[in-house]
């Protein structure tokens, strides 16, 4: 890790490694249930970064389009340059519609978050104000907009047995009374090698350059992030 600065922010480049569950398991023909793990750590495997469990409802409208409304709890942990006090939690609420399309070669999927969530910051006890505590919950607004396309090494579409190649794009914008400095939260930019596990979903190895910008406008975070992800969409009824 090593630190920049300039006139108005600091930078730090921190090394994490993402590993991630995603299910989309349907339980009848138009709904289902989302079930994601997510253990972020700090360095390849070392030291905790942030434990994300999230979990939510789909509406499929048609095999291209589903909504979904769901409960999401993270933990934050001290790390890199710029560590927290100690470690604290996060709920969200949040709501999305995620939309997939085939054209040529390429499969796009664009997906919209919007997440209500509850942070409770660090905060100095009164007993000792060297030491913290998660405070009150500050309540906040967030808007996702992500953007993402895969294309198959052999054929025209990703089936079972394939290899593909994937990238994507997410930014985050903060909004409401209680955002600081920095509307524009995170910039998230990703690439990967996946494949398609036969009755079971995809698993992807890739890289992603996250970009964060902290609450008090001048410390921005650079990381480099090894992600190892299983997506699956196992169904849990029968036709």
């Amino acid at each position: 890790m090593a630190n920049a600065q300039t006139a108005n922010h600091q930078y730090a480049n921190n090394f994490n490694a993402w590993y991630m569950y995603f299910g989309d398991h349907k339980f009848s023909e138009k709904w289902g249930v989302h079930l994601e793990a997510q253990f972020r750590r700090s360095g390849a495997i070392a030291d905790p970064q942030q434990l994300l469990l999230r979990t939510g409802l789909n509406y499929h409208f048609n095999p291209a389009v589903f909504a979904t409304v769901g409960y999401c709890f993270v933990k934050t942990s001290p790390y890199g340059d710029f560590p927290v006090k100690t470690d604290f939690p996060e709920s969200r609420f949040w709501e999305q519609l995620q939309m997939k399309s085939q054209h040529g070669r390429f499969e796009w999927i664009n997906r919209l978050r919007l997440e209500q969530r509850m942070v409770k910051s660090p905060v100095a006890t009164a007993a000792d104000p060297n030491k913290y505590e998660p405070g009150d919950a500050v309540y906040s607004n967030r808007f996702r907009l992500l953007n993402r396309v895969s294309i198959p090494f052999k054929g025209t579409t990703i089936v079972d047995k394939s290899f593909y190649f994937t990238v994507y794009d997410e930014v985050l914008f903060s909004f409401g009374k209680n955002v600081a400095a920095n509307a524009l939260d995170q910039n998230r930019a990703y690439a990967a090698l996946g494949y398609k596990i036969p009755k079971v979903g995809k698993l992807e190895i890739g890289y992603l350059y996250q970009t964060i910008n902290k609450g008090d406008g001048i410390k921005r975070e650079r990381n480099q992030t090894l992600q190892v992800g299983l997506s699956s969409n196992i169904d849990f009824f029968k036709k």
